[in-house]
């Protein structure tokens, strides 16, 4: 949807407002941001979840089913996540009622589009650089707006119940507005930012995306929806968004888009000089425009998180915020839902639950344990997420759990509307079965789990006191985890 277009639907004069698929981690934001501005909020979902019970105690009317009479006639306005299909029932009648409808990033485009927006974007890492890029800016006075698809502890609660977890929307009244830019389906392509992070780029959601050159290519149109005075942040270190930058350095001579790059490479603008882990801390030296920053401390593992956070300092930095507010920041962050999220102990064991999905992030995820906690052994849960991501990208996951002592695989998580039939001949047996066959060292100590219930039991089995138990994946794997440590 164009610019154009979105001015034709006014959030400001629609007042009663169905969301479909309310419960999601990003539609659920809007929704709490219009409860906020006193919009009445009806929506639906297909489950009952910790989301869902906190709209309804702020105010919201929510269906855990989906049928058409769930839409009220005089609903101004309709608002779907994108894993919402044509012919749902809600979004059926909401046609023939001819009630204006916006996707999830349409609606959050209208939001986003009319403020100083920064967004953030890439294969791996976009919700925890998006969470330490809004906390920065809060932190620097800055008072930001920021949607995010986690939950992040110091967000403040949108109503009174408890919560652990924190928000996935921070509300402020500052003129700029963070949030986790999604390139699934080209979805980042309704918003027009002033600032894009670039995190990295490695080939992800095969079952939209062709290869690696179609991937990347999205990237460069989105870098394209800069405003002429923007910035592109992005991470010099990268191969393919080395590829991209020299493209952009040729689009962006006819403007004035700057190019800031971060990483540990000599050439970056912004550079990571040293790193080093102590006593549950990551500490690194960083260097901008051969300006020396000193030291800042992270309370997360893995260089992964370092590069996070040299995107969140490039942009603290450009935007005027003292390299002291920064540095207290990051130092204050905890990290968020799901991303290496510490769950607590479990029969004498570590407990973390982790988003982790793709092979890069799983393995990253594993040596980052490793080198958090040296010489405790590393008992690795993983649960693929969707037949297609694990079929294309099979023989790089089959190397991610080298540094892993125990492994339990359970079966691939199916994604409703995102499977398809020729895909369905891969399984987590198979990959347990070729994992045993190249590594030889960790081949006794590979379980295979039909199913979470299984998975579970295997872990009673196999535990031991003072492991760390990493359960990864995106899809329901962290029920497990929860369903640990509440017991």
């Amino acid at each position: 949807m164009t610019p154009e277009t979105m001015q034709k639907i006014d959030f400001n004069k629609a007042r009663k407002i169905h969301f479909i698929g309310i419960g999601g981690i990003g539609l659920s934001a809007i929704a709490k941001l219009m409860l906020a501005r006193g919009k009445i909020v009806k929506g639906s979902d297909v489950n009952k979840s910790e989301i869902t019970e906190e709209l309804k105690k702020a105010g919201a009317k929510i269906a855990i089913v989906q049928k058409a009479k769930n839409l009220a006639d005089d609903t101004e306005l309709v608002i779907y996540t994108l894993a919402i299909l044509k012919n749902n029932p809600e979004r059926v009648k909401a046609e023939k009622m001819k009630i204006p409808m916006l996707s999830y990033p349409e609606a959050l485009a209208m939001l986003f589009n009319a403020k100083y927006g920064i967004a953030i974007c890439g294969t791996h890492g976009k919700s925890t650089a998006t969470s330490m890029i809004g906390l920065v800016l809060a932190g620097g006075g800055l008072d930001p707006n920021v949607v995010v698809g986690s939950k992040v502890p110091e967000f403040a609660r949108f109503d009174s119940s408890e919560s652990r977890r924190g928000g996935n929307l921070r509300i402020g009244k500052g003129k700029h507005f963070v949030i986790e830019a999604c390139e699934y389906e080209r979805a980042f392509l309704e918003y027009y930012p002033k600032i894009i992070i670039l995190n990295n780029i490695e080939l992800d959601h095969t079952d939209y995306y062709k290869d690696i050159e179609d991937y990347r290519s999205a990237f460069e149109e989105f870098i394209g929806h800069l405003s002429k005075d923007g910035v592109l942040i992005c991470n010099g270190d990268d191969e393919q968004i080395s590829k991209l930058k020299v493209q952009m350095s040729n689009q962006f001579q006819s403007s004035n888009v700057k190019i800031i790059t971060f990483g540990f490479g000599e050439n970056n603008d912004l550079r990571c000089r040293k790193m080093e882990t102590e006593n549950g801390f990551v500490k690194f030296w960083v260097n901008f425009n051969n300006n020396d920053f000193g030291e800042f401390i992270l309370k997360l593992p893995g260089k992964f998180n370092v590069y996070n956070a040299l995107g969140a300092i490039a942009a603290g930095l450009h935007l005027g915020i003292g390299a002291e507010r920064i540095k207290k920041s990051l130092a204050n962050f905890g990290g968020i839902w799901r991303r290496f999220e510490i769950k607590g102990n479990y029969k004498g064991a570590l407990a973390i639950s982790d988003y982790a999905h793709h092979p890069t992030a799983v393995k990253a995820t594993i040596e980052a344990a490793r080198e958090f906690y040296p010489g405790r052994r590393i008992f690795a849960v993983f649960q693929p997420h969707q037949h297609n991501r694990t079929k294309m990208l099979y023989k790089d996951f089959l190397k991610s759990f080298d540094s892993a002592d125990e492994l339990i695989l359970a079966e691939i998580f199916d994604v409703a509307g995102r499977e398809d039939k020729k895909d369905q001949n891969v399984s987590s047996r198979k990959m347990a079965e070729d994992i045993k066959k190249r590594n030889k060292k960790l081949a006794s100590n590979i379980f295979y789990a039909s199913n979470l219930a299984e998975a579970r039991k295997l872990i009673d089995e196999k535990i031991q006191k003072g492991d760390i138990l990493l359960i990864m994946g995106a899809g329901d794997i962290y029920k497990v985890a929860d369903g640990l440590v509440e017991k």
